[in-house]
């Protein structure tokens, strides 16, 4: 029996890919393994949505060229966006790589792999309007069997001028809600106690009569006890009902991730993004109006295209404003062949945007922690869902607005809600301890 090793980078939705290729190949008679060292087929599942993700797998590839030569028949297969991006152009550049294989092709998987054996390199990159996967049943890799993701949509048509999703994950295309529930029940059945719903733009969901907001109350509707979260949404997108279905039910979470990218609405013009910064304004109003506990974070790019010193205060006066409770912060990353790339000048100094997103960081790390300020004595249900990174005696659960908070306690609650009363804190952690 074969042994295949699976490591993966990006975003939850290449965690769900992951396990849906888990599952493909242990049907194959395929047998996975979490050391690298002992496997016969090595996959790397990629993300292209920046520049440092590529170098980041590039280095990887190093690693396991040298750990080719002393094990000849080792085969090694490059997954996911940066896969679909550079397409046979890779397979020329890095001798250690013996296919490729785009987010829509993982099917062929097992086809790729026999060739791969023979000594035949191949790729498949073609994308589908069609392929959603909905009748592939995951391997969960959450090891704790506490939460999982559910992949509901695949692909964007939102065409941002940044963007290269379009490009790597094709066409927007919905599953079937009734294969979503399907999945849900399943994984509630086995003892998961939350889910992720998960998209490219998951407000665009749509099969048939139910939009997103009437998937996520069914879904809701499964059972009390299953906590449901979703990314990643659109402001654009992002309805009036959502926000009733969210206030309606205790068990969808109260936390929205909704990506700004920018403060200042020139720029968001030119990033094609659909909408002004007044409009963005206008949207988190309305879910504060209706939910004034839900936690907000956020996505801001710093020094794209033409930004000047203005619009860069802009961003900075609209974080101080919304006060976000976190946000995801990088400098401005060209990728090849989307629309700034073929029609905009990478004009802002590597200089310029270093110290731009060096002043974003620096804000938002103030909001952060006067957002974890703000929680402290207070006492929340929180989902247990596993061990510190840094202590093996310490817990960590996040409560519904997302926010990770972690205390002593026997893993035996791991898959329980209890209620911790928060006694300290840092700009990324609440910590606490179990009420009696």
């Amino acid at each position: 029996m074969k042994t295949f090793y699976i490591e993966t980078y990006g975003c939850q939705m290449n965690v769900s890919d992951s396990e849906l290729v888990v599952s493909l190949l242990k049907d194959k008679g395929y047998k996975h393994t979490d050391n690298y060292k002992n496997s016969d087929i090595i996959l790397v599942n990629t993300c292209a949505v920046r520049a440092k993700a590529e170098l980041r797998v590039k280095g990887k590839l190093t690693l396991y060229k040298n750990l080719k030569k002393s094990k000849p028949d080792l085969t090694v297969g490059l997954l996911g966006c940066m896969a679909q991006r550079t397409k046979d152009k890779l397979l020329e550049q890095e001798p250690v790589l013996d296919f490729i294989v785009g987010p829509d092709a993982y099917r062929d998987l097992h086809n790729l792999i026999e060739k791969a054996e023979i000594g035949q390199r191949a790729a498949n990159v073609i994308l589908s309007k069609e392929e959603t996967y909905e009748d592939i049943a995951p391997v969960r890799l959450d090891k704790n069997g506490v939460s999982a993701f559910v992949s509901i949509s695949r692909g964007c048509d939102n065409m941002c001028s940044f963007c290269i999703v379009p490009f790597t994950r094709g066409r927007e295309r919905s599953r079937s809600d009734k294969s979503i529930i399907e999945e849900v029940k399943d994984a509630f059945a086995k003892g998961y106690r939350e889910v992720t719903l998960l998209g490219q733009n998951v407000d665009k969901y749509y099969f048939e009569e139910t939009n997103f907001a009437q998937l996520l109350q069914k879904v809701a509707n499964i059972d009390e006890k299953l906590r449901v979260r979703f990314s990643t949404s659109y402001p654009q997108d992002f309805s009036n009902e959502l926000i009733q279905i969210m206030a309606s039910y205790k068990n969808i979470c109260k936390s929205i991730h909704l990506p700004v990218q920018s403060g200042s609405t020139r720029i968001l013009e030119k990033m094609r993004r659909g909408y002004s910064r007044e409009w963005y304004l206008d949207r988190i109003k309305a879910i504060k109006e209706t939910l004034p506990t839900c936690s907000i974070s956020t996505d801001i790019i710093a020094g794209f295209c033409s930004e000047t010193d203005e619009d860069h205060k802009e961003t900075l006066s609209l974080l101080e404003l919304l006060k976000f409770d976190s946000a995801f912060m990088f400098k401005y990353s060209e990728r090849p062949n989307n629309y700034a790339q073929r029609n905009y000048i990478d004009d802002v100094t590597e200089e310029t945007k270093s110290r731009r997103l060096s002043e974003i960081i620096e804000l938002q790390s103030k909001l952060s922690y006067q957002s974890n300020e703000k929680d402290m004595g207070k006492t929340f249900e929180i989902l247990v869902e596993g061990t510190s990174k840094r202590s093996e005696k310490r817990l960590f659960g996040r409560n519904t607005q997302n926010k990770v908070i972690i205390f002593d306690c026997d893993k035996k609650i791991i898959g329980k809600y209890v209620n911790v009363k928060v006694t300290s804190f840092t700009q990324a952690t609440l910590l606490g301890e179990i009420c009696s």
